[in-house]
C-alpha cells in the first residue's frame, strides 16, 4: 500500500475547511479513540460523507477506509482516495486482496472505517448487515470502535443549498468481539456482527434503529445506559 502523506495532508485540510464551512459537526466522545494502535472504526452508512467525517475527525495519520470499486470511475475521487491509502473492495465477489491489505493494515497498528452494512442506506434507518466488519475484526485480532452518525442523510445537497446541515459523529468505546469458533463460524460472524450493529443502534435516535428496532441485543444495551 502507498503512502502519501503530502497529499494525505492536502486532502484532510482542504476537506475539513469545507466541511467546516457549509456543515455544523458535532463530535462527541472523540477521547474514545486510541490515539495507537491498530483498530476498526465501524460506522453506519446513510451518505458518502459518513467515511470522509471520519477521516478528518480522528487525530491520526494512519486512518483510511475501504471503498468500493465503483467510484474508481470518478477521477476526482480515485485520486482523493488513493491520496490517503484507501483500500479499493470489489464488493461484486470476494476480493482477497484487499482483505490481505486490510488485515496487514490492521495488525501494522493502522485504523480501518468500514460500514458493516456494506451499502448506503436511503432512508436514514439501519439496514441488514453483511459480516465483512466481524471477518476482518476476528482475522486481524483488533477491537472494534462503533460510530453513531446523524444529519447526513441528504447532508451534501443541503450543504451545498447554504442550509449547513448540523451533523453528529459520535464514539462509542473500543470493544472486542467474541473469537469465531470455526464449527459455527457462519453463526458466530452473524452474532459478532449483530453486536457491532446494536452498539451503532444504541447511539442513534430510534426512528435509524431500522431492522435492529426489535433486536434484544439493542434493548439490553439501552437499558444499560438509562441505569448508568
Amino acid at each position: 500500500m502507498r503512502y502519501y502523506p503530502r497529499r494525505r495532508s492536502f486532502v484532510k485540510f482542504v476537506i475539513g475547511l469545507l466541511v467546516s464551512l457549509l456543515a455544523h459537526v458535532e463530535v462527541i466522545d472523540l477521547d474514545n479513540v486510541p490515539l495507537q494502535g491498530g483498530f476498526l472504526v465501524t460506522t453506519n452508512h446513510v451518505s458518502l460523507l459518513d467515511p470522509i467525517l471520519v477521516f478528518i475527525i480522528i487525530p491520526r495519520k494512519d486512518v483510511t477506509a475501504l471503498v468500493a470499486k465503483k467510484h474508481q470511475k470518478n477521477p476526482l475521487f480515485r485520486w482523493v482516495v488513493d491520496s490517503v491509502s484507501g483500500i479499493w473492495l470489489n464488493r461484486e465477489e470476494p476480493d482477497a486482496h484487499a482483505i490481505r491489505a486490510a488485515r496487514e493494515l490492521l495488525q501494522n497498528g493502522g485504523v480501518l472505517g468500514i460500514s458493516p452494512e456494506g451499502t448506503r442506506s436511503h432512508n436514514g434507518s439501519l439496514i441488514p448487515p453483511k459480516t465483512g466488519a466481524a471477518y476482518l475484526a476476528e482475522i486481524a485480532h483488533v477491537p472494534v470502535i462503533p460510530v453513531a452518525i446523524t444529519g447526513t442523510h441528504n447532508g451534501i445537497l443541503r450543504a451545498f443549498t447554504l442550509q449547513r446541515p448540523h451533523i453528529t459523529v459520535r464514539f462509542g468505546k473500543p470493544f472486542t468481539l467474541p473469537p469465531v469458533d470455526r464449527r459455527k463460524r457462519d453463526a458466530d460472524l452473524v452474532c459478532n456482527t449483530d453486536e457491532i450493529m446494536c452498539r451503532i443502534a444504541a447511539m442513534l435516535p430510534a426512528t435509524y434503529h431500522g431492522v435492529y428496532a426489535e433486536h434484544p441485543r439493542l434493548n439490553e444495551l439501552l437499558r444499560a445506559e438509562e441505569k448508568s
